[in-house]
C-alpha cells in the first residue's frame, strides 16, 4: 500500500503556553521539538511531509526543515487559528498537484514512543478500515475525548469529557490518525464548515459523519504519552527524553576538570565545560557550549546549549534553555526560557505547605497542574535580581524585571517591572 503523506499540525495559537513561546521550536536534546519528531518519523520511512504552520513560525520552520537532509517537507500556512479542520484544508493544493493519497495526521506537541507509529502503520497496511485512530489506554479518568468502540475495535463516535464514571471505553483519543482517503476527509471537513455551527470541532464532526458509512478502527496504545499544552508540560517532556539516555555519552570535545563527579545516564555535548567540584547526576543533558560551574549540582535536568549553571548552583528536575544564566542559587522543578538571568541567592519554592497539587492561572482560569512539585516558569529575557524568591507555580513574563529581595507570589506580565520599595528612616537613637 502507498506510504501515507505525513501531515504535522504545527500552527494554531500557543497562548496557553505563556510565558513560553512557539511549542514546535522549544529545544530538547539539542534540537527543536519539530526536528526531533521529523527524524523519528523519517526512521519509519515517513519522509514526505507537510507541516501546517502559522504566519509567526513559517519562516523559522522553513529554515529548520531545509537543514534536515533525510526529510522532504513542504510548509503551508494556516493564516488564522480556525481549528484543526481548517488546518487540514490547507493541504488541498498539495493534493491537487500530487493526487489524492492517504495521510497520517499528527501534532508536533504529542510525544510518544516510536512503537505507536509502528502499530499505526501496521494496521494501515492491513487495509481493514477507512481510517485508523490511536486510542490511549487509561486506568483512571482523563479529562479528554473518549473513543466509543464497538465489536472488532470499530470506532463509532468520540465523546468529549464524559465525566468520571461515564467513560464509554478506556481509550482516550489523541491526534495520531491515518486516513486512507485524504480527499474524502477534506470534503467532509468542508461540509462541516458550511454549516452555521460556530464551534471549532469541525474535524471531529467530519469524522463522526464519515463513521456512519465507513469503518474507523481503534489502534490501542498504552505506552508513554506526553502532550505539550501548558508550560509545565516542558518538564514532562524533559523527563521523558532524559529517560531515553543510555550510559554516559561525553563528547571528547567537552572540557571536564578534575574533581568532577558524573553518575548515571548523562549526555555532555561538545564545547561544554564542567568545572572542579561540580556534580552531574543523571539522567541529565548538558548541551553544546554550556557551563556547569565550581560546586554546582545538576540532577535530572536538561541544560541547553550555551546555558550557564553558575558557581554553587543547584538545578534539580528542571529545564534551562539556551543563554539562561544562574549563579549561587536554587532552580527546582522549574523552566527558564532563553536568556533568563536568575541572579545570586535566588530560590524557587516548589512545594506547597499542604503538599497539595500546585495550581496555575491560564487565560484567567485556575488549573490544577497535577504536580505536587512545581517551581518557576520564566519567559524569554526575564531578569530576576539577587535574593528573589518565587512561590510554587509562579510564571514571570517575557522581558519582565524582578527587583532584588522580592517575593513573587503571583504571575508577572510581559515587560513588567516588579520590585519592593524600601523606606529609609533617620535613627533617633542618640550616641
Amino acid at each position: 500500500m502507498q506510504t501515507p503523506l505525513l501531515v504535522i499540525l504545527a500552527g494554531g495559537a500557543s497562548s496557553r503556553l505563556w510565558p513560553l513561546e512557539e511549542k514546535s521550536l522549544i529545544e530538547f536534546m539539542g534540537q527543536p521539538l519539530l526536528a526531533l519528531q521529523l527524524e523519528n518519523y523519517a526512521r519509519l520511512g515517513l519522509r514526505q511531509t507537510i507541516i501546517v504552520g502559522n504566519p509567526e513560525n513559517e519562516t523559522v520552520i522553513r529554515n529548520l526543515v531545509n537543514g534536515l537532509p533525510h526529510v522532504q517537507a513542504e510548509v503551508v500556512v494556516q493564516s488564522e487559528p480556525k481549528g484543526m479542520g481548517d488546518a487540514l484544508l490547507q493541504i488541498e493544493p498539495y493534493l491537487q498537484r500530487h493526487g489524492n493519497q492517504p495521510i497520517y495526521v499528527t501534532q508536533v506537541h504529542d510525544l510518544t514512543n516510536i512503537e505507536l507509529h509502528q502499530r499505526m502503520l501496521t494496521e494501515y497496511q492491513s487495509g481493514n478500515a477507512r481510517a485508523y485512530l490511536a486510542g490511549y489506554q487509561v486506568s483512571e479518568y482523563f479529562p479528554g475525548g473518549y473513543l466509543v468502540v464497538a465489536e472488532g475495535d470499530r470506532v463509532t463516535s468520540i465523546i468529549e469529557k464524559p465525566g468520571a464514571g461515564h467513560e464509554p471505553s478506556d481509550l482516550v483519543s489523541f491526534v495520531a490518525h491515518i486516513h486512507s482517503d485524504a480527499q474524502l476527509l477534506l470534503d467532509a471537513v468542508r461540509a462541516e464548515y458550511a454549516k452555521p455551527d460556530e464551534s471549532d470541532d469541525h474535524y471531529e464532526r467530519a469524522m463522526a459523519a464519515l463513521m456512519r458509512d465507513h469503518i474507523f478502527q481503534a489502534v490501542v496504545y498504552d505506552g508513554p504519552w506526553q502532550a505539550l499544552k501548558f508550560p509545565w508540560h516542558v518538564l514532562d517532556l524533559t523527563e521523558a527524553l532524559l529517560a531515553r539516555i543510555e550510559g554516559q555519552q561525553i563528547s571528547p570535545e567537552a572540557h571536564i576538570e578534575e574533581g568532577v563527579l558524573i553518575k548515571g545516564n548523562v549526555i555532555i555535548e561538545a564545547g561544554a565545560r564542567v568545572f572542579h567540584g561540580a556534580t552531574i547526576a543523571g539522567p541529565a543533558y548538558i548541551g553544546a557550549g554550556a557551563i556547569v560551574g565550581n560546586g554546582a549540582l545538576v540532577r535530572e535536568s536538561m541544560i541547553c546549549g550555551g546555558a550557564v549553571v553558575g558557581f554553587a548552583t543547584e538545578v534539580a528536575r528542571s529545564y534551562m534553555a539556551a543563554g539562561s544564566h544562574t549563579h549561587a542559587c536554587q532552580v527546582l522543578d522549574s523552566v527558564l526560557a532563553e536568556n533568563v538571568n536568575f541572579s545570586a541567592a535566588c530560590c524557587t519554592a516548589n512545594l506547597r505547605i499542604d503538599h497539595g497539587h500546585v495550581k496555575s492561572v491560564v487565560k484567567n482560569n485556575v488549573l490544577d497542574t497535577g504536580r505536587d512539585k512545581l517551581g518557576l516558569i520564566a519567559g524569554r529575557g526575564a531578569f530576576i535580581g539577587v535574593n528573589v524568591m518565587t512561590m510554587p507555580g509562579v510564571k514571570i513574563g517575557r522581558g519582565a524585571e524582578i527587583g532584588p529581595t522580592t517575593v513573587v507570589r503571583e504571575d508577572v506580565p510581559d515587560d513588567t517591572r516588579l520590585w519592593v520599595e524600601q523606606t529609609i528612616q533617620k535613627s533617633s537613637v542618640k550616641k
